[in-house]
């Protein structure tokens, strides 16, 4: 179907007006996101419900856009001061220089010495002494929202633009948020004038459990990250959600100005745009991301079951994601999670290794079979493994 989508674009020579400076697809896809984005109202006196997007072309281009608008909003408030952005330790938004400043996984930061400078770091969540086997959402770690509020305090609200999380950290381990923890986070930056910006390039779309991780929780960020799942993977695209109040308030000069001085050449390609509509077809009438939400509890009871599979120090999960982490094999980390992660691969099944952790996110087309067969065969690889 995406495929047909990509043919039929390629026949569409439709002329477009030119006050318009875009063409019919993207115009049709921003509003169909729009459509099965979460829809918060009212914040304070201001409208938090999405009512903007602005294309890119990966994830990485819309942390790194994001976070652009963060600052434009600021300055065009009159409080240009505010440049200081907030990201997480273990947390991953992309490979721009920004988005690795915000990022916390060491690896990707190592080499790349000159980060930008005025980042910060909230702690990660992760706490296998408090919280191993947590089935969803840990009880333990809400608490840690408020480092925000130390973070807050030592540069001055006046100086930080934004927040930006993954609900779920992915490549970080797949760290499932805290009960209340995100609430936290956003009644902080909501008193403090803080932006928060959810990335959720891997949990849109469906893998959630809904539409998006924020839906799902019942938490309003004001900007949100897109790609990934936004085509399926099939055409490189990217998109950050932008709120009303935020768009209303960049789009304060004249008519004939330039109020955002950002974009990319291939922001909203007609051939990206064919396919994201089509996946948000193919999602709509087959009902994926109700398919997502209940086939997650079954994925987490098979996933759990490997409690007690020597080895096994913690799993977690999150929707249709999983996280199986190991003891590390005589000290060094990585080793026996790179054997699981081959001799699962040889055994025909795909996982994601980060160090001693495997991820594990069956397609939201899956059946309880295929659920079986990931868990069976990743438990009998780990049984074998020394």
């Amino acid at each position: 179907e995406i495929a047909d989508a990509l043919r039929a674009q390629a026949l569409d020579l439709d002329y477009v007006p030119s006050y318009q400076v875009a063409h019919p697809k993207a115009f049709e896809l921003a509003n169909r996101l729009l459509e099965i984005l979460p829809q918060g109202g009212q914040k304070e006196g201001q409208n938090s419900a999405f009512t903007n997007v602005f294309f890119a072309n990966s994830g990485s281009e819309a942390v790194e856009s994001a976070l652009k608008i963060a600052m434009a909003y600021h300055y065009s408030k009159g409080e240009g001061r505010r440049t200081r952005l907030i990201g997480r330790a273990r947390g991953f938004h992309g490979s721009g220089f920004a988005g690795t400043s915000v990022g916390g996984v060491a690896a990707n930061r190592k080499q790349f010495g000159n980060m930008l400078p005025e980042v910060d770091h909230l702690p990660h969540t992760l706490n296998i002494a408090e919280a191993a086997f947590s089935k969803g959402q840990p009880v333990w770690g809400a608490h840690l929202a408020d480092e925000l509020e130390n973070i807050i305090q030592l540069h001055g609200a006046h100086t930080i633009a934004a927040v930006i999380i993954e609900p779920m950290s992915g490549a970080g381990g797949v760290i499932p948020p805290p009960q209340g923890y995100l609430k936290k986070l956003r009644d902080i930056c909501t008193r403090h004038g803080v932006l928060l910006i959810f990335d959720e390039v891997i949990t849109a779309f469906g893998r959630a459990g809904a539409a998006t991780a924020s839906e799902k929780l019942g938490i309003q960020p004001d900007l949100i990250c897109l790609a990934k799942g936004l085509t399926n993977g099939t055409v490189p695209m990217g998109a950050v959600a932008i709120s009303a109040e935020v768009y209303k308030t960049l789009m304060t000069g004249p008519e004939n100005a330039i109020e955002f001085f950002h974009g990319y050449t291939y922001s909203g390609h007609p051939v990206a745009s064919a396919a994201g509509l089509a996946v948000l077809d193919i999602a709509k009438n087959e009902g994926l991301f109700d398919r997502a939400a209940e086939l997650a509890p079954y994925f987490e009871e098979a996933v759990h079951s490997l409690k007690g599979v020597p080895n096994v120090i913690d799993i977690r999960n999150f929707g249709l994601a999983a996280g199986v982490e190991l003891e590390p094999r005589g000290g060094v980390p990585g080793a026996r999670g790179f054997d699981v992660f081959r001799g699962c691969f040889e055994h025909g099944i795909l996982s994601r290794v980060t160090g001693d952790i495997l991820a594990l996110a069956p397609a939201m087309i899956a059946e309880k079979t295929h659920i079986d067969q990931l868990v069976e065969t990743l438990g009998r690889v780990i049984r074998i493994t020394d």
